[in-house]
């Protein structure tokens, strides 16, 4: 049986989550927007869902919140009987979020995960995490696998090529792009672990 209700639009949820970080915090928009070195009207943009961030800004604006990533990917509430000590999203529930440069998103940790974030990333042909020739860099530790297609990362001393089943670890203020060169989609999936951080 269905409500009939619209289901939320993930672009705009992840604005609102964004905003309501920021809201916890303390942070005026000017504030966060000065920390991330864009306009305020960017930042609005970005919560009130107008503009979608980039990979590389979403992440950034997590790590200037203290947030996980997990915390403002969509996603409806995970299932899990009364007092259990675990959760359950169905397969049919993930939602996809399609950030600026093209790259899908998914979460893959049902529940609060602290201290890491586990997911999903789509990038279609010619899509990528960052700007053209923009390495970026954040908190935490990053191990991927590439599940299907061919994924470039770029490193300020080298380019590392990925193929499916490949996989890869690094420090996250290692300056990265992740970029599709190819011609087909690729699908890789990511857990980045946090350091201890009060804030988390």
């Amino acid at each position: 049986m269905t409500s009939g209700a619209a289901a939320p639009d993930p672009r705009a949820l992840v604005g609102r989550r964004l905003r309501e970080a920021r809201a916890l915090t303390g942070l005026s928009v000017s504030a966060l927007a000065r920390r991330l070195g864009i306009s305020t009207s960017a930042v609005s943009q970005i919560e009130r869902g107008v503009m979608q961030p980039s990979v590389s800004r979403l992440i950034a604006m997590t790590d200037a919140l203290g947030v996980p990533l997990a915390t403002v990917l969509s996603g409806p509430a995970s299932t899990s009987p009364t007092g259990a000590e675990y959760a359950v999203e169905r397969a049919g529930d993930a939602a996809y979020l399609e950030l600026g440069g093209g790259v899908t998103f998914r979460r893959l940790t049902p529940g609060d995960s602290p201290g890491v974030d586990y997911f999903e990333s789509v990038y279609p042909p010619g899509s990528t995490a960052a700007s053209k020739d923009q390495l970026f860099r954040h908190e935490g530790y990053e191990v991927g696998q590439v599940v299907s297609g061919e994924l470039t990362i770029d490193f300020s001393d080298e380019i590392v090529v990925l193929g499916a089943g490949d996989t890869i670890s690094y420090p996250c203020d290692k300056p990265h792009r992740l970029h599709n060169t190819g011609a087909d989609p690729v699908v890789a999936r990511w857990l980045i672990v946090h350091p201890a951080d009060p804030r988390r």
